[in-house]
Parts: structure tokens; sequence; C-alpha cells
């Protein structure tokens, strides 16, 4: 066991999904494709004497709940490996540290989840896999509602093309060989839970013809055409961003709205270009990792 341990986990914009729940949310995920940001979250986990004095969650210093940090705690607890933090979990405060916006379509809560497993493995000496730990943050944030594919891919890094759905195992990559400049702009949150709740036919329905359509094309550009059809095919573009993604498109760049959150993405420099107060990135090359061993 070491004093503390931290990890980081690329941000994930969705760019297009096709959600399959299911009662085992080892195999419940989504196939799509999206991209993995240089902008992420970091976490810190410093363990402590006994549950009673830790299993405290702080998002960049403030207390918080996050239920898929809990879940990760509970799952990788060696006395508990199928329960959750009510029933025990590693004795631990969490420090999540992120500049993306929460709620907006960047899978903090599922890079929260995955940074989680990875620092407290390395913390408490866990000896676990990387899969037992990629399955262990997808499994919580299943079963917090806030999402179906961001940690698979976030594990993964780069471009990444979920083929098939699920936690290691079951679940099935590609990727698109490219590292794009990317940058964003966010008008407010949008609720996961609200949409994967709702019907999910004609989200399905869409998701599976935009990854029918980079499947036989896949070049960046390919992945945005996709995604800027299937946002309006799915019926979840919003005002805001459309307004935002057609001024990109206006300025050369591809562009569309990641998922799920009230953000518009661009390709380039379309949205700074039309006058938004864009934020500029990078796609992340390799994935979630442990900081101070090649990682950030």
């Amino acid at each position: 066991m070491t004093d503390e341990a931290t990890a980081f986990a690329p941000g994930h914009v969705t760019a297009f999904f096709a959600p399959y729940p299911h009662d085992d949310p080892a195999v419940a995920g989504s196939r799509g494709a999206g991209l993995a940001l240089s902008d992420g979250v970091e976490v810190t986990v410093r363990p402590t004497g006994s549950i009673e004095d830790g299993g405290r969650i702080f998002l960049d210093g403030t207390p918080t709940e996050m239920a898929a940090v809990t879940g990760v705690l509970g799952s990788l607890d060696p006395d508990s490996r199928e329960g959750d933090c009510e029933s025990g979990g590693l004795p631990a405060d969490v420090d999540v540290r992120t500049d993306l916006p929460v709620g907006a379509g960047f899978g903090v809560s599922g890079a929260a989840a995955l940074a989680t497993a990875l620092a407290a493995n390395d913390a408490f000496d866990l000896a676990r896999s990387e899969n037992e730990l990629v399955r262990a943050a997808h499994v919580a944030e299943v079963e917090a509602g806030t999402g179906l594919g961001d940690v698979v891919a976030q594990f993964r890094g780069g471009l990444p093309i979920r083929l098939e759905p699920g936690a290691p195992g079951h679940g099935e990559f590609d990727g698109l060989p490219a590292r794009p400049r990317v940058e964003y702009v966010t008008f407010g949150e949008l609720s996961t839970e609200a949409v994967l709740g709702g019907d999910l036919d004609p989200v399905r329905t869409a998701g599976e013809a935009a990854l029918t359509r980079l499947r036989r094309r896949p070049t960046v550009d390919e992945l945005l055409a996709a995604a800027r059809e299937f946002a309006e095919d799915a019926g979840l573009l919003v005002p805001a961003v459309a307004e935002a993604v057609e001024a990109a498109e206006a300025e050369g760049s591809r562009a569309s709205m990641a998922m799920l959150g009230r953000t518009a993405f661009a390709l380039g420099t379309g949205l700074s270009d039309a006058g938004y107060d864009a934020t500029p990135c990078t796609v992340h090359p390799t994935g979630a990792t442990l900081v101070g061993l090649g990682g950030p």
C-alpha cells in the first residue's frame, strides 16, 4: 500500500452511439464512435485508516457525490468484490480534478470512475489486471446511469470505434489512425439518465446507420459527417448546439454535438473562426494511465 496514487483518464466525446442495455451491466453498453481528448480527469486516491475515516469524494476541492466512483471503491474492495461502498468499500479519499464541464457530454463520470480504478489498484496494491479495472469502472458507470460506452473508449484513447457493446470480455474495438485538432464550446448540461431512460429505438436505429456509414469509409471526415447526421436523425440536436454547428460548417469545418451534452465540437478552428469562445485540445492517443509512469 502507498500513501497515494494518481491516474489520468481522457475526456471522451461520443460522436454517435447505439445503446444496448442489459441486465448484466458488464454486457450492457453501446456501439458507436467518438474522440478521446487531451483534456480529461485526474484522480488521486488516498488510503485512510478505515472506511469510517474515508469514503470522501472531492470534485475540484469541493465535497461531492459521484455514484460511479463510489461503485468502483465498493467493487474493488477485496472483502466485497461484488459489493458496493454501502456494504464496505476501499477506505480511501478520492480527489477528482478536471477543467471539463460536468454533465456536458465529456464523459467526466466515466473518466473519474476509470481513473479511480487505476489509482486505487496502485494505492492499495490490489494486483488487478487492466481488464478487471476497466470492467469495474464500466459496471459502476452503467449502474450509476451516467453512460454506456465512455469508460472503454477512455481506456483505449485515440478515435475509438465501439464495434460491440460491453466491458472487456464482451466489447470489441477498432479505431481511426488520426490525431486531429479539436475545439469545443458548451451551452449547459443535458441529462444522460433522462435520455437513456427514454425510448431508445430511434437512437439505436440512427446510431447503427452512422456506424455502418463510418465502417464503409473509416476516416475522420466521415466520422464527423456521420455524427452530424446521427444528431438530427436521433432527435437529440438542441437549438444552441445546432446554431454553433452550422456556424462552424460555414467556416469550412466538420462539426457536431457531443453525446450527451449541450456541447458543439469541431475539427480545426471552425468554432473560433465563427466567433465562439471555443476551447482547443487534441486527441489523446494513449488512453487512461497512472500519472508518473509515462502518463501526462
